[in-house]
Parts: C-alpha cells; structure tokens; sequence
C-alpha cells in the first residue's frame, strides 16, 4: 500500500481495518510503501479519507497475481490486474480487468496526486508479465510517477 502521510502509518492502518502491518519505506516527498497482510473492503477508502491523500493497493495472489485499487480524496478511483497472464491460469476473468479504462484511471489517479505518470511505462506495465506480480507492482509505482519508487 503506498500513500502519502505525514503522520504513523502503521498505527493508521491499523484503524482503518488493515492487518500484518510489515516494515514501511519511506519513498520521498512524504510518500510512503508499506507491506500488509489483509485488508477489510473499505480499509482503502478508510485510510484516504483519514489521510486525505491518494492511496493505490496492490494485493497479491500467491505472488503470482497483483490486484490494484487506487482512490483519491475526492472519491475517484480506478482498478487493474497484474501479470494478466498468470491470472488466466487462476481462471480470474480478465474481461473484469479492461486494459483501457485502467490506464486512463491510472493516469488521472497520478495527476489527482500531484504526480507526472509515463502513459506507455503504465500500459506496458499493466499488460506485462513477471516471474513475480511484486516485480510489476514496483514498475507500477515507477510508471505513476511516485517520487523515490524504484
């Protein structure tokens, strides 16, 4: 989960319904990644309406598939599917997962966020293939601009 908070992360988290609350990188310019085990339906949109800054979440299927969600304070949101590949394999329906829409939310998510995307590092990203769905989530981050993500 990557946010941008000035205040205790963990402690936040925790309250907005996030468990396995793991190490926290600090990015730059306040940006921060932090590794969770679990979270509830609504600990997203808890956490950006606590921190009243854009959040993007990436939860993993055994490594092997990354499912996004990304909110704005403003209440605009987008979804995409990491490693579509593999995710066929996992039967999970790809057509749930349009390459278009995510791009475009993906890029007004990063404007939303003071952040300057790279349009095709996203799409190419979000259609790409990895041995790991974490490899494409770090490419992912880089692609939406965040500041410090490598």
């Amino acid at each position: 989960m990557t946010t941008r908070s000035t205040g205790e992360l963990h402690q936040l988290m925790r309250t907005t319904g996030f468990t396995g609350i793991d190490g926290t990188k600090a990015l730059a310019e306040g940006w921060q990644l932090t590794d969770f085990a679990d979270a509830g339906r609504r600990s997203l949109a808890n956490l950006v309406q606590r921190t009243q800054a854009s959040a993007v979440m990436v939860s993993f299927l055994d490594s092997d598939v990354g499912f996004i969600e990304a909110l704005t304070p403003d209440g605009d949101s987008w979804e995409g599917l990491l490693n579509r590949e593999l995710a066929e394999s996992y039967e999970i329906p790809l057509e749930h997962f349009p390459i278009e829409p995510a791009v475009a939310g993906a890029l007004a998510w990063s404007a939303a966020a003071g952040l300057t995307p790279h349009e095709e590092a996203v799409r190419q990203t979000l259609t790409g293939s990895a041995l790991f769905a974490e490899e494409l989530s770090s490419a992912l981050l880089v692609a939406l601009g965040l500041p410090g993500a490598a």
